[in-house]
């Protein structure tokens, strides 16, 4: 049920004065330590950032769709690092428990990762099945009151800080495909599992990412998500239509910042005895900027509204990621065109948003991927 009007409109004008006040001061800070300061993140969850997706009634906000696109919009008009510290939390880490979830399950982890207590990854990736999810190697064998483990993840988000992981492992034959896929609810001091070394990175400094192992991981029976093998894959597919959501959302965000900082720089930069904003080759880029951020926003906020209205958004979904992360990329681009020179060095935060944003057309599936599912929504039968 969504928030009352004004309780909502406090929420988001809280969250962009946190976001101007607190955040957009200290990127560059974030992006040269590879840290976000441990006083932000505990800030966070005072706001209730780590629950906006998760129910009321365990201790979360229960923001609905649209509600909660339109505050990870507002909050991501800063690095985006801050919102992957606790996108776990609210999408693809506690989504999982939240839709598919067993009463003891949800009654046992979702009000610590509502508060912020747990930090929770999701594991589905690995060094030979990306893109093609159902090819998963890593396989649950069980033993007694035991799943036993073994394979290897791969560029796991916040693998290392999280106290829990929701992965995807194969419970039956290989030529089962998908059917043969279950989820686990794995908790960090799970005996034998083990991470690699954290990965440099292009961007998206104060976010970590790494290879997640598991020999002989051994994860208690009641750890089965939804307590029955097989649906771990369709539990994944649903959890992933409201994370591409969220990276949309956030590329609208980083996109409307990039589009004020573009803004600004023209006004005050003179070449020929005059601001460059009266250029029209400069006005141009900006227009177009402008457009694709607000044709995104539109999107999002009606894939949101028909979710909320309980309509299937699987092609909606895949849209809104793909032409969002696209847009985001060209408004990226843009920028550092408009800001010239100084669009490339690090003295103005262009150049890393640059950087930051190109992962949003890979991750939560590429931009391909989207069209795929997009086109085999189209083509199949009625």
């Amino acid at each position: 049920m969504a928030l009352d009007p004004d309780i909502f409109a406090q929420l988001i004008d809280t969250v962009e004065r946190f976001v101007k006040e607190r955040l957009v001061p200290i990127e560059a800070e974030v992006a040269e330590n590879d840290l976000i300061p441990a006083a932000v993140i505990e800030e966070m969850k005072d706001l209730g950032l780590f629950g906006i997706s998760i129910p009321e009634k365990f201790g979360g906000l229960g923001l609905t769709n649209e509600e909660e696109v339109r505050l990870i919009m507002a909050f991501s008009r800063t690095s985006p690092a801050f919102r992957v510290c606790f996108g776990g939390n609210v999408g693809i880490g506690s989504q999982g428990i939240v839709l598919d979830g067993t009463d003891g399950q949800r009654d046992k982890y979702l009000p610590k990762l509502a508060s912020g207590e747990f930090i929770a990854s999701f594991a589905l990736t690995e060094p030979e099945a990306g893109s093609d999810a159902a090819s998963i190697s890593t396989v649950a064998r069980r033993e007694g009151d035991f799943y036993v483990i073994n394979g290897r993840k791969r560029f796991i988000t916040n693998a290392r800080n999280a106290d829990i992981i929701t992965v995807m492992a194969r419970t039956g034959a290989a030529d089962e495909k998908s059917g043969a896929i279950s989820a686990f609810i794995v908790e960090n001091a799970a005996p034998g599992l083990s991470f690699g070394k954290p990965e440099k990175k292009m961007g998206m400094q104060g976010t970590h990412i790494c290879d997640v192992i598991f020999d002989d991981c051994r994860v208690p029976v009641e750890n089965l998500i939804g307590g029955q093998e097989g649906i771990g894959f369709k539990t994944a597919m649903k959890v992933l239509d409201r994370g591409r959501m969220s990276v949309a959302a956030g590329s609208i965000g980083v996109a409307e910042r990039l589009i004020e900082e573009c803004v600004a720089y023209t006004k005050e930069r003179e070449q020929f005895g005059k601001p460059i904003a009266s250029f029209q080759l400069i006005q141009a880029m900006l227009a177009d900027s402008q457009a694709e951020s607000y044709a995104a926003r539109t999107m999002v906020l009606d894939a949101a509204s028909k979710k909320d209205q309980g309509e299937s958004i699987i092609s909606e979904a895949a849209c809104c990621k793909m032409f969002a992360s696209e847009m985001v990329g060209r408004v990226a681009d843009r920028a550092v065109q408009i800001f010239g020179g100084a669009g490339y060095v690090a003295d103005y935060p262009i150049e890393r948003f640059y950087r930051d944003v190109r992962v949003y057309r890979i991750y939560e599936g590429t931009t391909q991927i989207q069209q795929l599912i997009i086109a085999r929504e189209l083509l199949k039968d009625s």
